[in-house]
């Protein structure tokens, strides 16, 4: 079988280096801000990774300064709005938790590596496992952002606790040392301080990511009934002193890189024609119990197996409505580790043998572990709960007279045909489509930058403001090595 089964499927780095020199912003040259019914005076941001700047799998100070609170801030100067603090790295340790970066092309794949130097990490936490991040000891912080964070965690004691039992470091620097504070009564503590006029909260997404990302191995999806009960305790908090803001609701999150890059079917199909070696076949021939020198049964070939459960019997072959995560890529065709004849994700099918001979198939197949797959019915899962969840936001905005950026709409019409930006083809294509960072579900700066002209878009209709929207292709798509 050939060791490039996969390679046919890596970005092509033909499509990249677009024509940015040709770009010009799309702004009018009458246009004159102004903050409508909006005051814009003290704005905070409530929300998880996506708000801190989270991309390529870890933040960073470039991160930080790029995210989209930053950005929204940035552009609510012109129309009265103040400063906006957020909880940075320090300038020595500008590449904070590490982050995936590219450290070489090869046979034009990227090669991806973890970025190890000049990080924020200060030690090990009580856990011995859970890295610790510099403090942020400013009392002014506006980007309430915790990577991690989900709806069903805002009302945990101790959530960002130092302890043996693990905790959430991004929460915990943002803390005094010890400090058992939920993360709504964080909220709550910087409402009370601030007074903030305006306010985003982009909450939920880990709420299913959590369980999607890992296969449906992980954290489970958050139930209805918590999800509406904290959601809303939240923008009660927010709208305690008649803030106005914008509330965004959950992206389909399998329209991203991460479930999108490996193609179930292709690969499939691929799998399915390739030819078994020669030198395979005694082995096959022995595994299948016939006579030394029996020629393989009719039909035999190759099949794409994945796991769908712990147990040793959950074994099947690959349906083109599973969705492979984009870690599956290095596994599938992998080489075979004794006793195991076949490379990763492979295994034989024999047609017309009885079920238990297929089950003992399946079995020996090398599969693609559960935590790498998304099985169909999980899929669905996530689908309709991600449904549910956003009718809570909508709800929820309708309820408090509040603008609402519709991000699962605004992802999944990307995801189909892409946007363009002042001459500059964007899509959800892993690397080559410029808005996903190396993680597959992070935006690069480029991407939040056009997060934040959809947000502007929805403020300014709201809110009759007229704040004025930033050319995203002002800002980088993924970095290459230089």
């Amino acid at each position: 079988m050939t060791t490039n089964l996969f390679r046919t499927y890596a970005p092509l780095l033909a499509v990249l280096g677009l024509g940015l020199a040709a770009c010009q912003p799309d702004l009018e040259d009458d246009f004159k801000p102004s903050a409508g019914s909006a005051d814009f005076t003290t704005y905070v941001a409530v929300g998880n990774s996506l708000t801190a700047g989270f991309q390529d799998n870890g933040l960073s100070l470039e991160g930080q300064q790029k995210s989209y609170p930053a950005l929204l801030a940035q552009q609510f100067r012109a129309v009265g709005g103040g400063n906006f603090a957020q909880p940075l790295f320090p300038a020595d340790r500008f590449n904070g938790s590490g982050f995936l970066r590219i450290t070489a092309i090869n046979n034009g794949n990227p090669v991806l590596g973890q970025e190890t130097a000049n990080l924020a990490v200060t030690g090990l936490g009580a856990d011995n496992r859970t890295p610790l991040l510099a403090r942020y000891t400013g009392t002014d912080n506006q980007n309430l952002g915790v990577p991690g964070i989900r709806v069903a965690d805002i009302t945990t004691p101790g959530y960002g606790l130092n302890n043996p039992l693990g905790f959430n470091p991004f929460f915990e620097r943002l803390l005094p040392a010890g400090s058992l504070l939920s993360y709504l009564q964080y909220t709550q503590e910087r409402v009370n301080t601030l007074k903030p006029t305006f306010f985003t909260n982009w909450l939920g997404n880990n709420d299913v990511l959590g369980y999607a990302g890992s296969g449906g191995t992980g954290t489970p999806l958050t139930a209805v009934a918590e999800f509406t009960t904290k959601y809303n305790q939240m923008v009660d908090a927010l709208t305690v002193n008649g803030a106005k803001g914008v509330l965004v609701t959950i992206p389909s999150v399998t329209s991203t890189p991460l479930f999108t890059t490996v193609p179930t079917a292709a690969v499939i199909a691929q799998v399915n024609a390739t030819p078994i070696p020669a030198a395979l076949v005694p082995l096959i021939v022995a595994q299948l119990g016939l006579p030394a020198g029996s020629p393989l049964p009719a039909g035999t070939r190759f099949g794409l197996y994945v796991r769908t459960g712990p147990a040793a019997t959950a074994v099947r072959e690959a349906r083109a409505t599973d969705l492979l995560l984009l870690p599956a890529r290095t596994f599938i065709n992998s080489a075979p580790v004794a006793p195991n004849l076949f490379p990763g994700g492979i295994g034989l099918v024999v047609p017309g043998v009885p079920a238990p001979v297929a089950a003992r198939l399946a079995e020996a197949s090398n599969a693609v572990p559960n935590n790498l797959v998304l099985d169909e019915t999980e899929a669905a899962a996530v689908a309709s709960r991600t449904a549910e969840l956003n009718a809570v936001i909508q709800a929820a905005a309708a309820r408090k007279g509040l603008a609402l950026f519709d991000a699962n709409a605004y992802f999944n019409n990307v995801a189909r045909a892409g946007v363009t930006i002042n001459g500059v083809s964007n899509t959800t294509a892993f690397i080559s489509g410029n808005l996903f960072s190396l993680d597959g579900v992070h935006p690069t700066p480029r991407g939040y930058a056009i997060v934040t002209n959809e947000m502007i878009k929805v403020i300014n209709s709201t809110y009759g403001s007229r704040v004025p929207q930033l050319n995203p292709n002002d800002y980088r798509s993924v970095r290459f090595p230089q």
